[in-house]
């Protein structure tokens, strides 16, 4: 059925059983019974949202006949939307739902402009330029205007860039306020102007070239989007951004059937352009909305309910919810003290080891924290512990070099206007077009005003006059002529694409893709390499040319033609979330790019001032605190069954060791919710401050660096008594370690008795030797396996052996660093 046919086209669909709503709770029944006019929907963390969206589809259907290619419903992410459609095809079914728009904004956006891009002045096979070939461009951009990207970085100037897109504002629009303004306007125009010359779009431009359309009242394309829909559905509307409120506003013009679920609790995404002020608006837009709040929580145990509100409830600006549910209290959240970011992740790793040996999937268990740049410590002790993980937001399957290479040449097949993907394979493999012949080949492009690829042909017949007439803004010269090995691998790789180009009528897209690996001779020069990096390379692109197949049976099971431009679309679209892989790895990843996850078990860690809440050094973010709050509040709610926090004393990062106060939102959570302790190796650090041992503990130098630690109800949470780890009977043992530690410390602490020969393996030799003593700065310390020492960096330790003579070396296991040897006269006892 043609999907874009007038409403009287579309056959009713066959008479349904009526709507389940016992299996809905009252505000949710009162939502999703709902059929005309704007609603909007307060849903609370883990209350059921995508049901009660889900079930207002269905009603719409099946109760009020409308066709369901009339009905938009919008979500943040490809996997809420394929859990979306999964739902509805077990409540109304495929044949139904096949027909229904349901994606991201960007998904939607893109799927209409294929429908329109005359009008957008687009060519059909528009590409999709990614975060990557959005920075070639404007190094590209940067070079031609004779700007420093020192000074003027790619990434910065984009920044900026984007920020102006997201308030709907172009080039004409932006506004100057000094010399470096001025400068990211002309970088803004030649940007555009790239854009538009490849016959390519970014993100924004997606969503802004429907809006254009779509809010002209001339245009005839803007006509058919205003008309379009006569139901939109907006999920985790707290997220959008002035853009696509104006967009789902111009769609809903001819009516006010508007649907949109949030939480102005869990909007987090301010730095991309989110605007909670909109959601808390949606009243005043909208005077004779229907409201609904979702305020039962189906997803976490009593403690994690509690523990969330207590930190939202001190928003500063928030609509009022009491977040509550019927499950039971289950496990208090453990607050954990650690000595430093390795005694943090020795802990953490240690405690996934014990959930999995307990039956807990790793897939359900998530470690969470609030910037990259924490992941490093943590990825090293899982990988030291042969616990398998995956990182969520790091590089991307689609981002490796190999994977975005093919995706390249399959772009510049569809469309050869496509200067940067040209750029990325007009080389590889490697065939003897060096960059000085692609620098001829630029400046030959910009001298005709055409893109690269049409460039090569007057390049190689010498019909780009010698001396060319240059842009103003590069530097004229002379073109030097190309010499012949040079002019003969041009024509061979535009040949090589010409053929390319003519197979795309006969072959699917993954044989297109496998013959671009054969023609190319990409495969054959990885195999040929015979390392484990090609190899793995050679794994990856098949891997690609798998999930081209898979979109292939996908596109027919859906009843629609497969193409490259299809693909190369969905591709461009994936985002963080979508990655997450369902096999058993534990998931780690930073809070931004958990939203919309839920775990049986989250270890939050870095729960530090100036880390979390972080604080950003753009005096321009005075108001982020609030939204770290509500970050807070979001990486709390993704627990189902047991939560984690952790705080170090100290976190080497950045280049430099801080000094750390609590979190000032762990004095937000309800004492009652709580189980305050400590790893022994904080808790023999704090001994040692305790006892004029100097060196570093929970509390000490905890003022250093900036005078504004100090926050009120620091007391509340300092005050709270903190507990030892218990024993594994109680609860999961805090690690290894510090079993090993105890047993050491109860068989003669610092200073005597032997080590247990009950702790034997069977048949094991041991020769118990006798303590080594240390002069020098351990004067008079007598060293034995077991022994708990200290070190100035690594902190607390248990020796494992000792190498003696006149420098006693000694192998010691510290928390979180593992195994290092190190000369005895630099221990001292531990305590």
């Amino acid at each position: 059925m043609d999907r874009f046919a007038a409403p009287d086209a579309y056959p009713p669909p066959p008479p349904e059983p009526g709507i389940p709503y016992e299996e809905l709770n009252e505000p949710q029944a009162r939502a999703a019974s709902h059929a005309h006019g704007p609603l909007l929907i307060f849903a609370g963390a883990g209350s059921g949202k995508t049901r009660v969206i889900v079930y207002r589809i269905a009603n719409l259907i099946v109760t009020h006949r409308v066709p369901p290619y009339r009905i938009l419903a919008v979500t943040f992410t490809n996997k809420a939307a394929s859990e979306m459609k999964r739902r509805l095809e077990g409540l109304i079914g495929a044949d139904i739902v096949k027909d229904l728009w349901v994606g991201t904004f960007h998904a939607v956006c893109a799927r209409l402009l294929r429908r329109h891009h005359e009008a957008a002045g687009l060519d059909k096979n528009f590409v999709i330029y990614d975060d990557d070939d959005q920075r070639a461009v404007m190094n590209r951009v940067l070079k031609e205007l004779n700007l420093d990207d020192r000074r003027y970085p790619p990434r910065q100037v984009l920044s900026r860039i984007h920020a102006e897109k997201q308030e709907g504002r172009g080039p004409g629009e932006f506004e100057r306020k000094g010399y470096f303004d001025d400068a990211i306007a002309r970088c803004f125009e030649a940007y555009e102007r790239h854009l538009k010359a490849a016959s390519a779009v970014d993100f924004d431009d997606l969503l802004l070239s429907v809006l254009r359309l779509a809010e002209d009242p001339a245009s005839l394309a803007g006509e058919d989007l205003r008309s379009r829909f006569r139901h939109v559905l907006v999920d985790e509307f707290q997220d959008v951004n002035q853009v696509q409120y104006r967009l789902v506003r111009a769609f809903c013009k001819g009516h006010d059937n508007l649907c949109v679920v949030g939480d102005d609790d869990q909007s987090i995404y301010r730095w991309r352009g989110a605007d909670v002020r909109i959601v808390r608006g949606f009243r005043r837009d909208f005077p004779h909305a229907t409201v609904v709040k979702l305020e039962q929580n189906y997803r976490s145990v009593g403690h994690v309910v509690r523990g969330a509100l207590g930190v939202i409830r001190h928003a500063s600006d928030r609509e009022p919810k009491e977040l509550w549910t019927s499950n039971q209290d289950g496990a208090p959240i453990d607050v954990v003290a650690a000595d430093s970011e390795h005694d943090e992740a020795a802990w953490v790793v240690e405690c996934v080891r014990e959930l999995i040996a307990q039956g807990v999937p790793a897939n359900e268990i998530a470690v969470f924290y609030r910037i990259h740049a924490q992941s490093r410590v943590l990825e090293e002790v899982l990988r030291e512990a042969r616990i398998p993980y995956q990182i969520i937001g790091g590089t991307r399957f689609f981002e490796r070099a190999e994977v975005k290479n093919l995706l390249s040449y399959l772009r510049v097949v569809v469309n050869p206007r496509s200067d940067v993907d040209l750029n990325r394979i007009i080389n590889v493999p490697a065939r003897k077009i060096g960059q000085s012949t692609v620098d001829k080949l630029i400046q030959a492009a910009d001298a005709l005003g055409t893109s690269l690829y049409e460039a090569i042909e007057p390049l190689v017949g010498g019909a780009v006059p010698p001396s060319a007439v240059l842009p103003s803004t590069l530097p004229a010269g002379r073109f030097e002529p190309l010499a012949t090995a040079a002019k003969r691998s041009l024509l061979g790789f535009r040949d090589l694409m010409q053929g390319l180009m003519a197979e795309v009528p006969r072959l699917s897209p993954s044989e297109l893709a496998e013959e671009v690996l054969a023609r190319s001779g990409y495969a054959k020069v990885l195999e040929q390499d015979d390392s484990v990096e090609s190899e793995a390379r050679l794994q990856n692109l098949r891997e690609l040319v798998q999930s081209i197949v898979d979109y292939e049976q996908e596109a027919l099971a859906a009843g629609e033609e497969a193409t490259l431009a299809g693909y190369l679309e969905r591709v461009s679209l994936v985002s963080d979330a979508d990655m997450l892989v369902d096999m058993p790895k534990v998931a780690m990843m930073t809070i931004h790019a958990a939203k919309g996850l839920e775990f049986h078990a989250v270890f939050l860690t870095g729960m530090e001032e100036d880390l979390f809440p972080f604080r950003s050094q753009d005096p321009n973010r005075k108001g982020d605190i609030e939204e770290e709050r509500r970050l807070a509040y979001v990486a709390i709610t993704r627990a189902r069954e047991r939560l984690w926090i952790t705080h170090a004393a100290r976190r080497a990062i950045f280049g430099q060791t801080r000094y750390s106060l609590p979190s000032r939102f762990l004095a937000d959570l309800p004492p009652a919710s709580v189980r305050p302790m400590a790893t022994p190796t904080a808790m023999m650090a704090q001994r040692r401050v305790d006892f004029g041992g100097g060196g570093h503990g929970a509390s000490s130098g905890r003022s250093g660096g900036s005078g504004e630690r100090a926050w009120e109800g620091r007391g509340a949470w300092e005050g709270r008594e903190r507990r030892p780890a218990p024993q594994a009977e109680e609860r999961l043992a805090w690690s290894r370690f510090a079993r090993e530690g105890d047993a050491a410390g109860a068989r003669g602490g610092a200073g005597g008795g032997g080590v247990d020969r009950a702790e034997r393996a069977p048949g094991e030799r041991y020769v118990e030797r006798e303590a080594v003593d240390v002069g020098g700065e351990g004067e008079g310390l007598a060293l034995r396996r077991g022994m708990r020492v200290f070190h100035e960096r690594f902190g607390p330790g248990v020796v494992e052996s000792v190498d003696p003579g006149a420098d006693p070396i000694v192998t010691v296991k510290f928390s979180g660093w593992g195994k290092k040897r190190i000369k005895a006269a630099f221990l001292r006892a531990g305590s």
